[in-house]
């Protein structure tokens, strides 16, 4: 049996079995990465399936289904998601007052402060010295490090 002939008879399980790995695939992500290409392999073995065509036909009705779905679909798709950013206990921070423990020196990348408890490296949010006992209001954290400003100004928002 030459490949060709190989091919005409196991084309539609072949792209049935990648339209299963694709969906077992995007039932373990669930990010809506490969559900398209799912459905792409499932037509494309309908297809092979039903009619006598060749390979390189296959193929292009794989890539267009699929790429036809994920461009007209995935934007909806993702809008009706409404990904969610999910707060981390960092955040709880956020706002909270704390006290400068080190001098606050954003030229030596210095500065320490206890905040909710525990102490933090910190930055100010303008670059300011702050020095050590003033009071401190969080307004974000950047990886490991509070960024704040002195208590007694205003932020805007």
């Amino acid at each position: 049996m030459n490949m060709l002939t190989w091919w005409q008879q196991y084309a539609p399980i072949v792209w049935l079995l990648l339209a299963i790995a694709f969906a077992v695939s995007e039932g373990l992500t669930v990010q809506l990465v490969s559900i398209w290409f799912a459905v792409g392999a499932a037509v494309t073995a309908a297809e092979a399936a039903l009619f006598d065509v060749s390979w390189v036909v296959q193929l292009w009705t794989f890539v267009i289904v699929s790429a036809v779905l994920l461009i007209g679909t995935r934007p909806i798709a993702k809008n009706l998601l409404h990904v969610k950013k999910e707060s981390t206990n960092a955040d709880r921070f956020i706002g909270q007052v704390g006290v400068v423990t080190d001098p606050i020196d954003n030229d030596l990348s210095a500065g320490r402060a206890r905040v909710g408890g525990l102490d933090w490296s910190v930055r100010s949010s303008d670059g300011a010295d702050i020095p050590a006992g003033e009071k401190i209001r969080v307004l974000a954290i950047d990886g490991v490090k509070l960024i704040v400003e002195p208590c007694g100004k205003q932020t805007e928002q």
